[in-house]
């Protein structure tokens, strides 16, 4: 079968042929349908993030999948099902507690595999096999857009902990901000949008000029469009207003730190970018001052399961259907792959098409 890896020493993918998986025991085989491309993919291939099975020279891209079982092999699912794959997986060293107790998504760096990232091929692949409990299944009509149900997912886990961390006293934000106009913030800010408890004012921050395609998505969705080159994250409270829940989205270092600026009293900020390490001057008497006497919370947020993947397919049946064919600039044949992982000013989400259903 054809699969598209990254191979050590290189940083371009490439084609190249594997074996079709037989699925173990517990494992059912899956056709791939989709494959979603993000900033991940980008990191892992140019180096800065992720890292090869062990024993591996090349790694198997792609962590945002959908597929078709094909062989369900005597596990609970049906041959037909469309399911997408959750991507942590135990490391190579075998399991540990926060496996043992169906909590991956809270292991620790170092604790875990995850496929198509670090220490496991991922599945921008024909066919992959995955054990059966990290398959969920999703409405046949979920299909074509299937591999947005992972980085939904990502978002359903973030707001998830920042309401934990908010839930010793009655919390109702009206203001949001989302840092980051790439598809992660996109997704989040329409999700935002559709929220049932229903924000008042939505924000997202960028560094782009106009015109372009994702400030005209965000326009369309009601939300304001914040240049970070005129206005700081830190001084968005004077140019608009102090923020109830900030969504990190861009893994510039600096944010984390403005974050707290500019949540309003009893605001939260979560933070899911992964920054390079920058040493800077911080004024910790400020950021300490204002943590503790606005009540302000920072939470950190990675990756997501099953249950997370579940609400997810719940929250895509809530997004406009305008907003899902702007978000998508791009479905490319497995023969035309290069122009998946082209990224300029017209490119917001693109996916590598394998087969259909």
């Amino acid at each position: 079968m054809k699969a598209i890896a990254v191979e050590r020493g290189e940083d371009k993918p490439v084609v190249i042929e594997k074996p079709r998986p037989e699925p173990d025991a517990g494992e059912a085989l899956v056709r791939t349908l989709r494959v979603g491309v993000d900033g991940t993919d980008h990191e892992v291939i140019a180096g800065g993030h992720g890292g090869f099975p062990e024993g591996e020279d090349h790694l198997v891209l792609g962590h945002e999948a959908v597929g078709v079982v094909v062989d369900p092999n005597d596990t609970e699912l049906e041959e037909g099902d469309v399911v997408v794959p959750t991507v942590r997986r135990p490391p190579a060293s075998g399991t540990n507690e926060y496996f043992e107790k169906n909590q991956p998504d809270m292991a620790p760096d170092g604790m875990y595999a995850e496929r198509g990232i670090v220490g496991a091929h991922g599945f921008m692949s024909e066919y992959f096999t995955s054990p059966s409990n990290y398959l969920v299944r999703i409405p046949r009509s979920q299909a074509e857009l299937g591999f947005l149900i992972e980085p939904i997912s990502i978002t359903e886990k973030a707001r998830e902990q920042a309401y934990a961390s908010r839930s010793a006293f009655d919390w109702n934000p009206s203001s949001a901000l989302v840092l980051g106009n790439g598809s992660l913030g996109l997704l989040t800010l329409a999700m935002l949008k559709a929220d049932d408890k229903g924000y008042e004012s939505l924000y997202c921050l960028g560094r782009r000029d106009r015109p372009d395609p994702t400030i005209d998505v965000i326009e369309k969705l009601g939300a304001t469009y914040v240049d970070s080159r005129e206005t700081p994250v830190e001084e968005v409270p004077s140019a608009h207003e102090g923020m109830d829940f900030i969504y990190e989205a861009t893994g510039f270092p600096k944010h984390a730190i403005q974050s707290v600026q500019a949540l309003a009293p009893n605001g939260v900020a979560a933070l899911l970018g992964v920054p390079s390490d920058w040493k800077f001057e911080v004024d910790a008497g400020a950021f300490h001052r204002e943590m503790v006497l606005h009540n302000k919370a920072l939470v950190g947020s990675v990756n997501s399961h099953v249950k997370h993947f579940e609400a997810a397919t719940v929250t895509f049946t809530k997004l406009p259907r305008w907003f899902l064919r702007d978000l998508v600039t791009g479905v490319h044949p497995l023969s035309e792959f290069e122009a998946a992982f082209e990224d300029d000013d017209t490119t917001i989400k693109t996916a590598i098409e394998f087969g259909t259903v």
